[in-house]
């Protein structure tokens, strides 16, 4: 990769004065990204994916790698270009102005805010009960009140617990891995299953796509990094290492899992269970499914923190840029987080997650994501005129051309009536992207 000549002064770089702390370094970036994407959603995942592609659970999430890194690397470039909070809405703003940067960040917002609150609600379900059952109201109000306060708390603090957490989670995957190695060597797997590819109703092309839409979404954890790229002491140096570094680590921590998890257990009861790690260890024997389940509540717990972070970060960026109210850039004096922004985003998580309304909007996260990378590919085309002062990552100009039509491709595989369900919410983030493009205008 080549980095950009400098030119006029540009939007703030690196070093520039921010209310926000700089905290982050390299290895703490590097496991804020492994941790969001190794998140709780490989406790679910595989067997999702096994349930649309067959028992070669390996390939979609190899091409939904792929796919992911196209947009990591039109990430990379804008990141270290513009390393403010804010993250896609920031760089929509910048090509397009405030209707395409206000409808960009209400989408991940939207997305946020609901994984949040699945989260919180996943939290207190199954793998709690191992250990006590308790309403899962007061598990929601307890846990996102906890998380908010460590969010409160400090940059440092959260991705300080966030290295503890991703060593948990990968801990736990590595163990999934081992005990799904060592049921195959004593004989009670079938690595034929790995080459299985396609469903009784679908095709092994078809099979992979649909696999590839819903592995697509346990790597999209990068965008949460973006917009803590301003607390990051070096962004042009971390970010790019960090990220690539992460996706790959994940990559090949998840292409194991998939492999002996598919091998160790036969493809239709790792498709109809909604904790399929937990079938190989049940399988292989020797484990107590107890401590698992600790693991999951880690890993579950870790992507809520994250998730959070980058929720409270993406408000008060659109906030500064004024997309949204002005008080959600209030940050406490001594701590410096963005504590207006981090209790308004608890609070919707906590009403989501109360009303019991996340079902019905989960199913629309891929979606628009999908959105949001289109408008991020295409946002650093246009951007590519605008140079800075500053060096800063460059991905060859191919990549967002096939990061975009990536993300065309993958929408196409979207079934039908969760178009509908994203419909709605694109429609209202249009409309309230509108109006807040009047509000610009006037204030301009």
């Amino acid at each position: 990769m080549s980095h950009s000549p400098t030119a006029r002064p540009g939007p703030p770089a690196a070093d520039s004065p921010t209310p926000l702390k700089k905290a982050l370094t390299t290895p703490l970036l590097y496991f804020f990204i492994l941790g969001d994407v190794l998140g709780a959603g490989v406790y679910v995942l595989v067997g999702e994916v096994a349930a649309k592609s067959g028992g070669a659970v390996w390939a979609p999430l190899l091409v939904a790698l792929g796919l992911a890194l196209l947009t990591a690397c039109s990430y990379a470039e804008l990141v270290t270009k513009y390393p403010r909070a804010g993250g896609a809405s920031h760089y929509a703003t910048l090509a397009y102005g405030p209707f395409a940067g206000f409808f960009a960040g209400f989408c991940m917002l939207a997305a946020g805010v609901v994984s949040v609150a699945a989260l919180a609600r996943g939290f207190g379900g199954d793998y709690l009960s191992e250990f006590v059952t308790l309403p899962v109201v007061l598990v929601t109000v307890v846990f996102l009140a906890a998380l908010a306060l460590l969010n409160a708390r400090g940059i440092s603090e959260s991705t300080r617990a966030n290295v503890v957490a991703t060593l948990i989670e990968v801990g736990g995957l590595i163990l999934v891995i081992g005990l799904g190695a060592w049921l195959v060597l004593r004989g009670d797997g079938d690595l034929g299953r790995l080459t299985d590819l396609g469903t009784p109703t679908e095709g092994p092309v078809a099979a992979l796509l649909s696999g590839a839409v819903l592995a697509y979404y346990s790597f999209v954890g990068f965008e949460t990094s973006v917009n803590v790229a301003e607390e990051t002491l070096n962004p042009r140096r971390s970010y790019p290492r960090a990220l690539f570094g992460a996706l790959i680590t994940a990559g090949a921590v998840y292409a194991l899992v998939g492999a002996v998890a598919a091998a160790a257990v036969p493809t239709e009861r790792l498709a109809g269970s909604s904790g399929p790690l937990l079938e190989v260890v049940r399988a292989a024997g020797g484990v107590p499914t107890e401590v698992f389940s600790a693991i999951a509540l880690v890993a579950v717990a870790n992507g809520a923190l994250l998730t959070g972070i980058m929720s409270s970060r993406l408000a008060f960026g659109m906030a500064r840029d004024g997309l949204l109210p002005r008080f959600l850039t209030a940050v406490l004096p001594g701590r410096r987080t963005p504590w207006a922004a981090i209790a308004t985003t608890t609070a919707l998580a906590l009403l989501l997650a109360l009303t019991g309304d996340v079902s019905t909007l989960a199913s629309t996260l891929v979606l628009l994501l999908l959105v949001v990378f289109f408008i991020v590919n295409t946002a650093l085309l246009v951007l590519r005129k605008d140079t800075v002062g500053h060096d800063h990552f460059r991905a060859p100009t191919v990549v967002p051309f096939l990061g975009a039509a990536s993300c065309v491709g993958l929408a196409t595989q979207v079934e039908g009536d969760v178009w509908l369900r994203g419909l709605i919410v694109l429609a209202v983030g249009a409309a309230l992207g509108a109006v807040a493009a009047v509000r610009a205008r006037r204030a301009g």
